[in-house]
């Protein structure tokens, strides 16, 4: 698609020009679309200034002075509380009376479904479009309420005189005044009459009618304001803040109207997390239930310590809460679950649990003990002996200030060290060149493994104790009862350990800060105690990283819009323009953007950037790895995950991959599969992270930006010119920065043309003697596993008479005579139908004579296969000579209904075998009922390879038996009958897939027989009439095809030893099929060595090989800029779930080689995204 594809298609931008107006007045549908009578935008303009209405009368009786200000807040309050009261129950009456209409009516199809037929100014239709009603009972009445609360606050915040009180300017008032009606009048219609659809939409649904509740919120909290400020006396800040915000307020519709104002859900969520992580030290949490309980507690930690009368005792407490809630507190708890129910419950739930990964036991429980004991004292001590001087250049605090600074400096050295671009800009020179194989990466990495330890250690022990020294021994912690010192030491006590490299960042800032500042009558040194300015400098800390990260992102895709000549449109050059002469307006918006924590919105990905509204840091509001749309790709990166969390636990903790927090992004790749990383949680020695796979199969845009990331890895790990000392990052710039590679164990994918292999004559001459000796050593394999199950031949004499009839006697069974050739494949036997036989002949009556009931002793009844579809009849007697008449007559019973012969047994005579341990290598008897002529047994038995039957059946050992002749094997090998039974059961399968000639099969052929895809015939018809021999046969032709490849590409095989290594190897170290094969995902799953399966390419008329192998590989790890997916999900979501432009060819999915654009719409979580995977949230351990 070129780049000038529309951002909308026609369909859509209709739609969105009707949808945008209602948003905007908050539910009033004014652009229909189609023709309407005037009294449907009458009334809704009715409904619409109802509220300033009421609100106008209370106004206008307050200021006569009939009634006081909150006498007539009250009035319009129930004014409007009736009057919504009124709407809902027209609304459920015009429901009733619709529903009681269409009964009798038949509904017109043709008509559109956003259409409606209004019969008159009230009528049932006009009010269900006007007035679409709520779902729930309760929120008919609450709703209702709510208005009438709205209202009545609402007359009571634009009261003209509070208005001059306030601004004392008659022109503002008359301004405030009409438009701060209109954002209640927005707000009220939205509530009570039509909800809008939001541009801030974080919820694909609105199952509770939230939606609803979100402008009178807004408009709650600046009314909220006023009452403080009413009620509260000389109170300057709140005068200057309810002054702002009332001119805010006319602003209300434009902020909701362009999506900043997030929804009450995401609101919440957001709030909780940014509380939790910056006013209590806390991490952003995987779920929302995980983030409300750990909210909660640390709050209820933070309250606590201002009730603890002793300094010692709130310095104890915070250390020992700090550590603890910094845990992995959910597995934790799940292990000590676990060991309860170990302990108390049956064994049935200790076999249930038995799989379970426990990643908490004793070593755990004892390191975390020691580490909290050994805090304890050391704050203890500090506190109590040293804590009371002075912050000096000279004082104890600021000796550990200058560990701190050279601790910092010493972490982020061995960090930066580890990864493969200093900076992202200069390439390490201490990173190993030309990584291409594990054990050459593995040798070279040696070095950067121990700065890795070294690191870890620093990183877990020693700068945390080192952080509670200088906190301990802060003089501000001598201020009991100070809301400031609770919350900030409390904050700073958790960070510490949950947030390591981020709290020694910022006590090295204070400390410099007050080493370079002593005047103490400077507001730092006497409005601010040390945790209020660790809470500052956190906050600042946090924001500029964002700000640099969104200005990025915003240059990145101003320059790419240019210099991409695929991005280029013909408004890139107007919207440069724009950009670089508001250039301050832009960063005005980047700044809001990070005030906020919030993405920065690109326009369909254009240089046209908006402030998306706040929320959480996982994007998303489903549980982690929920969903995902599942496909035969997915078990690729089933399988490989659990290798690449354990591969990522180490780089994670050893700092390779640079600073991860929560809301970190990395892109891994290895050949075809690209797998996306986010954080979500993080905390001491532990680490929450969702990995999701994404698809396999290529579209252009896919294979497009694949390439780039390609190219990015390969310049940075495997070319040879990284001889110069900090040779330049030539892709700076790109959202995706090379870190490291990582070994991973997962299948490596190998596909190869077959031309020449398979279409050669000589392999395919060779092919069916091959065949040939792989089913006998499979039948072979296959009879000897069975016989295990037995002890004895008596018992395998038991189980073979059980078989039979009960009143057969083998005395009285005969051998069936053999067919003749020029008779086996007449019409008269009707033992094999063919194609110019005449299925009206019936077999003559001296065939029948000597037929026997099934029950009757006597012979043997031989084996009749009907025409496919046909219905058979027996009868103990025929005629010899039959009419023309009688002939047609027994025609007819072919119409007659089906008749189940699948209970029928076919009774075989039995075998005598001249060695009674035979027996447990016989084949079942039903795999010996083959229509197969005489001639065709005489030439396989000159065929068969008796040498190689003979050294298969000598490598068995019977182990499995108790008593044994010395001689079994000898004997085995002599026994004719068994060796009949084996001739006639492959014989049997040739015949079912290569039929009766002798003709060298083609390429098509082996194709279809390797697929199971063979046209039907009578040989076939039986062999799938016996499930288990076909998959047996079917095998082994897989084998034999796998063997003649492997012959042809490694050479002949020298002997029988070597052959059975193959077949050997084939059984247990492949899994030979085919990709769409159940089998071929389970032997994945279960990591089978090596896999091989055959393609043909139609196009192309080739054959293709694909073979996959198991082992350790280097996978490469590069690192995502976070605001930069952020602002690409935050697009997509106000894409789909407001505009609904889901156009699979629409703009802001084409491939985009510097933004990842593609992939990145591709790992959202669905139904936005498609990732074929997503895991659920793994705890990796950090220690």
């Amino acid at each position: 698609m070129g780049p000038d594809v529309p951002l909308l298609n026609e369909y859509k931008q209709e739609f969105f020009l009707k949808r945008f107006p209602q948003t905007l007045l908050g539910g009033p549908r004014f652009k229909l679309g189609y023709c309407a009578p005037p009294y449907v935008y009458v009334n809704q303009i009715i409904l619409f200034l109802m509220p300033w209405v009421w609100g106008g009368v209370g106004t206008l009786l307050y200021q006569l002075g009939v009634m006081k200000d909150y006498y007539t807040a009250a009035l319009s309050g129930g004014l409007m509380f009736v009057t919504a009261l009124i709407l809902q129950m027209t609304n459920l009456y015009a429901k009733q009376k619709t529903v009681t209409v269409e009964r009798m009516q038949i509904q017109n199809t043709l008509t559109d479904e956003d259409e409606f037929e209004f019969s008159s100014c009230v009528g049932s239709e006009t009010v269900k479009f006007i007035i679409p009603g709520k779902k729930y009972i309760i929120n008919t009445v609450f709703h209702s309420l709510l208005a009438g609360v709205l209202c009545g606050l609402g007359t009571w915040y634009l009261l003209p005189n509070r208005i001059t009180l306030l601004y004392s300017n008659i022109g503002g008032t008359v301004m405030i005044f009409v438009f701060g009606w209109v954002t209640i009048c927005i707000g009220e219609y939205s509530l009570i009459i039509n909800t809008a659809t939001e541009t801030a939409t974080f919820q694909a649904l609105d199952t509770y009618e939230i939606t609803a509740l979100m402008r009178p919120f807004y408009i709650f909290v600046f009314m909220a304001v006023d009452l403080a400020h009413r009620f509260a006396v000389n109170t300057p800040i709140l005068e200057q803040t309810n002054q702002i915000l009332h001119i805010i307020f006319l602003f209300l519709p434009f902020l909701w109207a362009m999506g900043i104002l997030p929804p009450l859900d995401a609101l919440f969520l957001w709030g909780m997390e940014q509380l939790l992580e910056f006013g209590l030290g806390g991490s952003p949490m995987s779920s929302n239930t995980k983030l409300l309980v750990m909210f909660l507690i640390s709050a209820g930690t933070a309250i606590a310590s201002y009730f603890i009368p002793s300094t010692l005792g709130v310095i104890l407490f915070m250390t020992g809460f700090g550590f603890i809630l910094s845990l992995n507190l959910s597995e934790i708890g799940f292990a000590f679950k676990h060991t309860m129910i170990s302990h108390l419950a049956s064994s049935k739930s200790k076999n249930m649990h038995r799989g379970l990964r426990i990643q908490f036991g004793w070593r755990e429980f004892i390191f975390y003990l020691t580490v909290l004991t050994f805090a304890l004292i050391e704050a203890s001590l500090l506190h109590q002996f040293a804590g009371f001087s002075s912050f000096s250049k000279a004082s104890p605090q600021a000796i550990v200030s200058y560990i701190l600074i050279i601790l910092l400096m010493t972490m982020w050295i061995l960090r930066e060290i580890q990864r493969v671009y200093l900076f992202g800009v200069f390439r390490n020179p201490f990173y190993p060149k030309d990584v291409r194989t594990v054990t050459v990466f593995m040798e070279k990495q040696r070095r950067l493994m121990k700065v890795g330890v070294v690191r870890r250690i620093l990183l877990t022990l020693v700068s945390p104790f080192a952080m509670i020294a200088f906190l301990s021994l802060d003089r501000s912690l001598q201020n009991l009862h100070s809301v400031s010192v609770c919350i900030g030491f409390t904050r700073i006590f958790r960070m510490v350990w949950q947030n390591t490299e981020n709290a020694l960042l910022d006590i090295v800032v204070v400390s410099i800060a007050q080493m370079l500042v002593f005047n103490p009558d400077l507001w730092w040194n006497r409005s601010l105690d040390t945790g209020i300015r660790l809470l500052l400098v956190g906050i600042l800390r946090d924001r500029v990283l964002q700000f640099v990260s969104k200005l990025q992102f915003a240059i990145a895709i101003l320059l790419t819009s240019w210099t991409e000549k695929k991005q280029r449109r013909k408004s890139t050059t107007t919207l440069i323009t724009l950009n670089v002469v508001f250039f301050p307006i832009l960063l005005t918006f980047i700044a809001i953007s990070a005030l906020l924590s919030s993405p920065l919105l690109p326009l369909f990905t254009l240089p046209v950037f908006l402030i998306g509204f706040p929320r959480p840091v996982r994007s998303w509001p489903g549980p982690v790895g929920a969903t995902a749309c599942v496909c035969s790709d997915t078990v690729y990166y089933q399988q490989m995950v659990p290798s690449l969390a354990l591969a990522l636990q180490s780089a994670l903790a050893a700092g390779s991959l640079g600073l991860s927090l929560p809301g970190s992004h990395y892109l891994c790749r290895f050949q075809d599969r690209l797998m996306w990383i986010l954080v979500l949680e993080k905390g001491f020695t532990y680490c929450g992270v969702n990995i999701k796979g994404l698809e396999l199969q290529e579209t252009s845009c896919h294979a497009a930006e694949a390439h780039r990331v390609d190219e990015l890895f390969e310049m940075a790990f495997e070319h040879q010119e990284h001889t110069k000392i900090l040779s330049p990052n030539h892709h700076f710039g790109h959202i995706l920065t090379p870190c490291t590679v990582l070994p991973v164990r997962l299948y490596s994918d190998a596909r190869n043309v077959l031309s020449g292999i398979i279409d050669s004559h000589e392999n395919l001459k060779h092919l069916k003697d091959d065949f040939i000796k792989v089913l006998v050593w499979m039948l072979v394999q296959y009879c000897y596993k069975k016989s295990k199950t037995w002890e004895s031949p008596g018992n395998a004499n038991m189980n073979k008479k059980r078989s039979f009839p009960e009143n057969q006697h083998s005395s009285a069974v005969e051998r069936s005579r053999p067919l003749r050739e020029e008779d086996s494949f007449s019409v008269d036997t009707i033992e094999d139908w063919t194609d110019d036989s005449d299925i009206f002949d019936l077999e003559p009556s001296g065939r029948m004579k000597d037929r026997k009931e099934p029950g009757q002793l006597g012979t043997t009844p031989k084996v009749h296969l009907s025409i496919p579809g046909s219905v058979e009849t027996q009868s103990q007697e025929v005629p010899q000579e039959m009419s023309p008449e009688d002939k047609l007559y027994r025609a007819v019973v072919l119409g007659l209904p089906a008749v189940d012969k699948g209970k029928q047994q076919e009774v075989l005579p039995q075998v005598e075998f001249s060695c009674s341990y035979s027996e447990l290598l016989s084949i079942p008897e039903e795999w010996r009922t083959a229509p197969v002529p005489s001639s065709k047994v005489n030439e396989m038995r000159q065929r068969f390879p008796e040498e190689w039957y003979h050294f298969i059946l000598s490598q068995l050992d019977f182990f499995h038996l108790k008593e044994k002749p010395s001689n079994l094997l000898e004997d085995l090998m002599k026994d004719k009958a068994l060796k009949d039974l084996y001739i006639h059961g492959v014989l049997s399968c040739c015949f079912g897939l290569f039929g009766l000639d002798n003709t060298v099969p083609a390429p098509s052929h082996v194709f279809r027989a390797y697929t199971g895809g063979i046209p039907w015939s009578v040989g076939l018809d039986w062999l799938n009439s016996k499930p288990e021999l076909f998959q047996l046969a079917l095998k082994a032709f897989r084998y034999t095809f796998k063997l003649m490849v492997d012959k042809a590409s490694l050479g002949p095989v020298e002997n029988f030893k070597e052959l059975v290594n193959y077949l050997e190897e084939y059984e247990n170290d492949w899994y030979i099929g085919l990709v769409s094969d159940l089998e071929w995902q389970q032997a994945v799953l279960q990591e089978k060595p090596y896999l091989f399966s055959l393609g043909h390419d139609p196009n192309m008329g080739i054959y293709t090989g694909r073979v996959l192998t198991l082992q350790e590989l280097l996978v490469q790890v590069g690192k995502l800029n976070d605001e930069a997916v952020r602002g690409q999900w935050a697009n997509l979501s106000w894409e789909l779930l407001y505009a609904t432009n889901d156009d699979e060819e629409r703009y802001s999915i084409q491939a985009h080689p510097v933004l990842l654009r593609n992939l990145t719409v591709q790992a959202a979580d669905p139904p936005l995204g498609y990732p074929v995977y997503s895991s659920e949230l793994l705890h990796l351990p950090l220690f």
